[in-house]
């Protein structure tokens, strides 16, 4: 698994939020909100498992996320994510009271995706 750089984490962990789009070609993205844990990028789908983009994360398992200006291909993994302890309290303490109503309930944490840098991507920000 590859993982962030510290300067990915430091810019993920401020930005609040991201377009994350899921396969390959032209389809639009989604925007969402998403937390660092552990070194890790989650997103949750507060509609559940049943949600269109989560599905298509599922399907596909790759995709990439773009940042302003910066996109980056990635590695969506779903399903048996196993999310770092924390998540819960890392959406609520990003997003305040909508992450308990948005990304914090029972079907939300059913569809958390974890998102990987892709093999060969390169960092999201320029040193």
């Amino acid at each position: 698994m590859n993982t962030w750089t510290a300067d990915d984490r430091d810019l993920l962990s401020t930005a609040g939020s991201l377009v994350l789009t899921a396969g390959s070609g032209d389809r639009p993205g989604v925007e969402v909100g998403m937390v660092v844990v552990d070194g890790g990028l989650y997103v949750r789908a507060y509609r559940g498992v049943r949600s269109r983009w989560y599905q298509a994360a599922r399907e596909h398992g790759h995709g990439r996320i773009q940042l302003g200006s910066v996109t980056c291909d990635v590695l969506l993994a779903t399903g048996d994510v196993e999310p770092a302890a924390g998540l819960d309290a890392a959406f609520r303490a990003k997003y305040g009271a909508a992450a308990e109503a948005f990304v914090t309930g029972p079907q939300a944490r059913a569809a958390t995706i974890r998102i990987d840098p892709a093999p060969g991507a390169g960092p999201l920000t320029v040193n």
